[in-house]
């Protein structure tokens, strides 16, 4: 039950990050979460979208892992949001992903795991 908690904020935080990218990106609100300038967020739209667009993947690929139910599922994807945090954390040098991102899946994760 815990870890379904978990796996489904981790699914949510996802979905926020989706909307962020896709449909805040050229915003204030974007701006802000992203630390970017309107030029810089005016010419990576695209790209920001099509980034979102994984977010939302790995999302859809929790919340199947809830209500499917499969455990195949919630270990593949809670992986996937892992090693995207570590990846992103070490690649932009922002240890805040390593907060928004790992440490949820993480936590989800150990939760997950002593069902097993």
């Amino acid at each position: 039950m815990l870890a379904n908690l978990l796996i489904g904020l981790v699914a949510l935080i996802h979905l926020y990050i989706l909307y962020l990218e896709t449909a805040a990106w050229d915003t204030p609100k974007g701006w802000a979460a992203f630390g970017l300038t309107p030029e810089f967020a005016r010419a990576t739209k695209t790209l920001a979208a099509n980034q979102g667009l994984y977010n939302g993947f790995l999302a859809a690929g929790l919340l199947w892992g809830i209500f499917a139910p499969s455990f195949e599922f919630k270990v593949f994807f809670l992986l996937c949001v892992i090693v995207a945090g570590l990846y992103g954390a070490a690649t932009t040098r922002k240890t805040k992903i390593l907060y928004i991102q790992t440490a949820p899946a993480s936590l989800a994760m150990a939760a997950l795991l002593p069902g097993w």
